[in-house]
C-alpha cells in the first residue's frame, strides 16, 4: 500500500478490495524564454480564464464544497490549427489541484489538457481531459455530493442512491475509532461511480480483473506518499450484491486501511494488514469463526490445512484460494486479539509498521515484534495458529 504500486485485497467470500495508490505531481515546467508582449498578454488572459473556471468547479462539476485552482499552466499553439480567418487555438497543459474542505489535507492533483479556441467573446474552453493518472470524477459523467455526520459520498448521476452509503460510512468510523483512537481523520471519502466499468476506470484497472470486488482504498493523485488523501471507491454492482451486513463489514474494512494508513509500511506483511481491517470489521458482529471464515472451514473438514501464514501473493485479486486467504489473515489477528488482548494487537501492528523497518528482513522483523510485543516468536505464533484453523472442525 505505498507510493509504488496498487495492492489488491478484500476477502473474496464478501467481494472486499484494497489497495494503495499515490502519484507525485508533475513537476513545473522548465524556464523559458521571456515571452513577448502579445505572449504575454494572451497568457495572462488564458490565466484569467483558468481562475474562473477554477472558481466554478463546484458548478460544472457537482463537486459541491471543493476548491480548485489550475497551476503549472504551459501554453502551445494547437497542431493542424485552422489557417488565417480561422479562429485562433491553443493547448494548455496544467495540473487541476482540487481540494475538498474537511477531508482533503492535501489536494488531488489531476493532470490536464485543455483546448481552448478565442473567437468574438475572447478565449474559451473547447475541450478539457486527463492526460495521466486516474480521471477525475466528473470526466465520467454529472457528479452529485451526498454528505453525512462522519463521511462524504461523491457520486456520479445514474449510480445508486449515495443515501444508503452516507447511513454505513457513519457507523463504521465510530467502530474503527473504538480500536485504532482518534490520531485519525476519523472521517471517510467515498467515490461511487455509476457502473462497474466506471469503478475500473477510475482505478485505472482491467475492468475483468475487478469484477466482484466491492470497494478499493487509495490515496488520490497529488498526495505526499506518506500522507495519502484516502478515497473509498466502491464498485456499484458488486457493493449492490451484498447484504446490509455484508456492507457493513465491507465498509468497516476499507475505514481501517483508512485509518492505519499512517501505520502501514511495505514490509506490513498483507495478512497482518488484512487481518486486523477484517477483525476490526468483524469485532462486534456476534458471529462465531465457521460463520466468519466458512471457505477455510470448509477447506478444513475435507482435510486441506495450511502450513503457514498467507504470503502476500494470496490476497491478489482473482488467486486460488484469495478468500481462504483472507479467512487466515482474520484468524491470526483474533488470535492475537483473544490471546493478548486488542491493545497488544494493535501496537504489534504500529511496531511492524514503524519507519525503522525500511532495510530489515520482513520474516527476521516480524519474529523480532512477536516476541518484543506477544513474547512469541514467528514459528510459535505460526503453531498456535494452526491449532486455531483446526479448532474450525470443531
Amino acid at each position: 500500500m505505498d507510493a509504488a504500486g496498487r495492492v489488491l485485497s478484500r476477502r473474496g467470500a464478501l467481494l472486499l478490495a484494497a489497495g494503495g495508490l499515490a502519484q507525485l505531481s508533475l513537476p513545473p515546467a522548465a524556464p523559458t524564454a521571456p515571452p513577448d508582449g502579445r505572449a504575454a498578454d494572451r497568457r495572462a488572459e488564458v490565466a484569467g480564464l483558468l481562475a474562473e473556471r477554477a472558481r466554478s468547479l463546484p458548478v460544472w462539476s457537482g463537486l459541491t464544497g471543493a476548491g480548485a485552482t489550475y497551476r503549472n499552466l504551459v501554453l502551445s499553439p494547437e497542431q493542424g490549427a485552422p489557417a488565417a480567418g480561422g479562429p485562433d487555438r491553443l493547448t494548455a497543459s496544467v495540473e487541476l489541484a482540487v481540494r475538498i474542505a474537511g477531508y482533503d489535507e492535501y489536494p488531488v492533483v489531476y493532470p490536464r489538457r485543455i483546448e481552448l479556441v478565442r473567437d468574438g467573446g475572447g478565449w474559451r474552453v473547447d475541450h478539457e481531459e486527463g492526460t495521466d493518472g486516474p480521471p477525475a470524477p466528473w470526466d465520467l459523467g454529472p457528479a452529485r455530493t451526498a454528505p453525512g455526520a462522519r463521511c462524504l459520498v461523491l457520486g456520479l448521476a445514474g449510480g445508486p442512491d449515495p443515501a444508503g452509503l452516507v447511513a454505513v460510512g457513519d457507523q463504521a468510523v465510530p467502530a474503527v475509532s473504538a480500536v485504532w483512537g482518534d490520531g485519525w481523520a476519523g472521517r471517510l471519502l467515498f467515490e461511487l461511480p455509476a457502473t462497474e466499468a466506471q469503478f475500473a476506470r477510475l482505478l485505472e484497472a482491467d475492468p475483468a480483473g475487478w469484477t466482484g470486488m466491492a470497494a478499493v482504498t487509495v490515496a488520490a493523485p497529488g498526495a505526499p506518499w506518506h500522507t495519502p488523501a484516502d478515497r473509498v471507491v466502491i464498485n456499484p454492482e458488486a457493493f449492490g450484491r451484498l447484504s446490509d451486513f455484508g456492507r457493513q463489514v465491507v465498509v468497516t474494512h476499507e475505514a481501517t486501511h483508512v485509518a492505519t494508513r499512517a501505520d502501514t509500511r511495505a514490509w506490513t506483511p498483507l495478512w497482518l494488514s488484512e487481518g486486523v481491517a477484517d477483525w476490526t470489521a468483524y469485532r462486534e458482529s456476534g458471529r462465531r469463526p465457521q460463520q466468519i471464515a466458512p471457505e477455510l472451514t470448509r477447506d478444513v473438514v475435507a482435510g486441506r490445512l495450511p502450513t503457514a501464514l498467507p504470503d502476500d501473493g494470496d490476497f491478489a485479486a482473482g488467486a486460488t484460494g484469495i478468500a481462504q486467504a483472507y479467512e487466515q489473515a482474520w484468524l491470526a489477528c483474533d488470535l492475537i486479539a483473544r490471546r493478548y488482548g486488542t491493545e497488544r494487537l494493535v501496537a504489534f501492528y504500529r511496531a511492524v509498521g514503524a519507519a525503522d523497518g525500511q532495510g530489515e528482513d520482513r520474516e527476521r522483523r516480524t519474529d523480532r515484534l512477536l516476541r518484543g510485543e506477544l513474547g512469541v516468536g514467528l514459528a510459535e505464533f505460526t503453531g498456535l495458529w494452526l491449532a486455531e484453523v483446526q479448532a474450525l472442525k470443531s
